[in-house]
């Protein structure tokens, strides 16, 4: 039952669609996914290439598990971000990724470079790709867009990705689900690619597959992170940030958020009408009624757009956060984007008067962001970094490499900063989240427990995104990382195998982010974040400068790095050596 032996190459500039085998080497050493698009983008790009330039390449690949596993589906999508100028993996859920694993049939996914004249789209359906014009789709948003499809699956850009925001996202679902962080949005709207279309059912189960999903569905309804899940969705995240004092709250000035209750879970509760695939045992998110339309609210969205900026009122926050999925905008650099511009007006370094607590002036600037509408708007659109670099304030709100950092505040969670700091796409939650045992667990980590469990999150998230799992529903294949439904489709690894697939693919991503100039120079975290925090169990609490070089310092001896490089040895041993 072994597929995905061919990737789709399609060069929009020579308007041409080929099919290549894909080397079996590769498919080998790195499963997949995450794994597989790095290699191709390692041997793709010239170092140095302009992320939003005719040179840039564009991956949309499912993983061999695809349509298989229980919980919510995935495909990922791979490119060098015009946010950070690193590697970038964005994945995105909902109906589209069983449905491309469906219509790409024996192919692992599509590489798109060029740039094409004029929009269009790319149709994908029995195993074959064709490019449609799309003049008539350019403009419309991400509801829109995905009206336009009848009953295809989408993957889109809206306004953000047309006008090159660098935090745009590629948008399923009409707005729902969202490839999100780093602005993959935007290289696809450098290339006037405005949407990927599927247009087959996700791939069936044989018998034996069909047993392994019944078997280990059952496991995670039971399983804490699948009864978590399933009450709450990531929208709870709120609420424990909040009770530890981890919540970045107005601009990243407090940990604690005096207004949590009105915007976390059972707020959402109370307002949510529906549950999406509600007979699902791992089911999906909730769904909102909000001003914009409905939507379906992540645990990012209360986050950033309510704490982050000081609304207080779920509907407000609803409201905004639909906006963003409409106008395909990632909500978390967005929420960033406007509490840098409240401080910086509140701080006198703009004029324009904006606050904390005013959600109307924050979906004003939201839309001036996506549509680059106005000079702060455009100037926002670049990232907070950027705006800093033209206005100042490089002091108002964190960031790693560019990206500005997501939901936890790290000096309440010193292992998070590691985790921040040696992320391989810039400051993400998701590489590794060892804020949850830390947190709960007391304060007598080691530095040696902190690196072991970032280094553990960070490899085992590897491999399980190369297979490619649901977040949630990989913390059941922690003990196998996936080896038993690896071996029913007809390709065998043991787990510790899998292990050194997903330490491969994490030191192969940094050998790119190295040949992209990347240093341990950008392995840090900003000043500002050796300012104390104020209020909540944590008041006073700050990062230690001396002590995070020294945990930085450990980290890169238990990965096998010289000062951040991979050395030699490591190489071979991971057997990378050819690069």
């Amino acid at each position: 039952m072994e597929t995905g032996e061919s990737l789709v190459r399609v060069d929009l500039a020579a308007e041409s669609v080929t099919y290549e085998p894909v080397p079996e080497s590769w498919r080998n050493d790195f499963v997949g996914g995450k794994g597989l698009g790095a290699r191709y983008l390692y041997e793709e790009l010239e170092p140095g290439a302009d992320p939003l330039g005719d040179e840039n390449v564009l991956l949309f690949l499912t993983g061999p598990l695809t349509g298989f596993l229980p919980g919510e589906q995935r495909y990922v999508v791979v490119t060098k971000s015009p946010l950070t100028g690193a590697f970038l993996d964005s994945y995105a859920g909902g109906e589209m990724a069983g449905r491309l694993a469906g219509s790409l049939g024996d192919n692992v996914g599509v590489l798109v470079s060029g740039r094409a004249e004029r929009p269009v789209r790319l149709e994908v359906a029995d195993g074959e790709v064709s490019i449609e014009p799309a003049e008539d789709w350019w403009g419309l948003d991400a509801r829109e867009t995905a009206e336009r499809a009848d009953e295809a699956a989408v993957a889109c850009i809206g306004p953000a990705g047309e006008q090159g925001v660098s935090y745009a996202t590629i948008a399923s679902g009409g707005g729902d689900h969202h490839a999100g962080r780093g602005g993959a949005g935007a290289v696809m709207g450098a290339k006037r690619l405005k949407a990927l279309v599927a247009h087959d059912d996700p791939p069936t189960l044989d018998d034996d597959l069909r047993k392994l999903h019944r078997r280990y569905e059952v496991a995670f309804a039971d399983d804490d992170t699948g009864r978590w899940q399933a009450a709450s969705e990531t929208l709870e995240t709120i609420d424990f940030a909040n009770e530890v004092g981890v919540l970045p709250t107005r601009g990243w000035q407090e940990g604690q958020f005096d207004g949590a209750e009105g915007i976390g879970i059972e707020a959402v509760r109370d307002a949510a009408h529906d549950r999406e695939r509600a007979d699902d045992p791992v089911p999906g998110g909730f769904q909102v009624e909000s001003e914009d339309g409905e939507s379906v609210p992540r645990g990012s969205t209360p986050i950033s757009l309510g704490a982050g900026l000081g609304i207080d009122d779920f509907d407000a926050v609803a409201t905004l956060g639909s906006v963003c999925d409409r106008l395909a905008l990632d909500v978390i650099s967005g929420g960033n984007a406007v509490a840098w511009a409240i401080r910086a007006s509140e701080t006198g370094l703009i004029d324009r008067e904006l606050e904390f607590g005013d959600e109307d002036g924050a979906r004003e600037l939201i839309e001036e962001i996506a549509r680059r509408s106005s000079p702060l708007g455009d100037a926002l659109a670049d990232g907070v970094d950027a705006a800093a670099a033209e206005f100042g304030g490089d002091d108002l709100i964190p960031s790693v490499k560019g990206m500005a950092l997501p939901a936890y505040d790290p000096r309440g969670a010193s292992a998070m900063a590691l985790a921040y700091a040696t992320s391989d796409r810039g400051a993400c939650h998701r590489r590794a989240r060892p804020v949850e045992v830390e947190a709960l667990g007391g304060t007598d980590w080691s530095t040696v427990d902190r690196v072991d469990a970032v280094i553990a999150e960070q490899d085992r998230r590897a491999v399980l995104w190369s297979l490619i799992a649901d977040d949630f529903f990989g913390e059941a294949l922690s003990r196998t990382l996936g080896a038993d439904w690896l071996a029913a489709i007809g390709r065998d690894y043991d787990p510790e195998e899998l292990r050194r697939v997903g330490e491969r693919v994490w030191t192969l991503i940094r050998l790119f982010n190295c040949r992209e100039g990347f240093s341990r120079e950008d392995d840090t975290l900003p000043e500002r974040l050796t300012e104390p925090l104020e209020g909540g169990p944590n008041d006073g609490a700050a990062i230690d400068a001396a002590g995070f070089e020294e945990t930085l310092e450990r980290y890169y001896e238990r990965r096998g790095w010289d000062d951040g490089v991979p050395t030699g040895r490591t190489l071979e041993r991971l057997g990378l050596e050819e690069l």
